[in-house]
């Protein structure tokens, strides 16, 4: 099995604005787990402590293994969501490791 974790921090300085962004992500993204057949688990949530240092989305996610995240990746419904993330996003992190 693969964990695939990924924030992101919004681009938007208005709290408003990036709060928006952040939830249109976290609803996007849910959406992935039932249109992406290789998605065995997914955990997805905006920040709720210390705005200012933390990063605004957090996505958890685990597939059977490295061809599984490859498909995931490749995945039409998983590139227009990225699309989306890479309008709003001013920063991105991830990291994917066996479990």
């Amino acid at each position: 099995m693969i964990r695939h974790v990924v924030i992101w921090k919004m681009a938007a300085t208005d709290a408003d604005i990036r709060a928006e962004h952040a939830a249109e992500v976290v609803r996007l993204l849910r959406g992935l787990e039932t249109a992406v057949p290789v998605i065995r688990s997914l955990s997805v949530g905006t920040n709720v402590a210390v705005p200012e240092a933390n990063a605004d989305v957090s996505l958890v996610m685990d597939v059977d293994d490295l061809d599984a995240l490859e498909a995931y990746q490749t995945h039409p419904a998983h590139q227009e969501v990225a699309a989306y993330i890479r309008s709003v996003a001013g920063g991105r992190m991830a990291v994917d490791f066996e479990v």
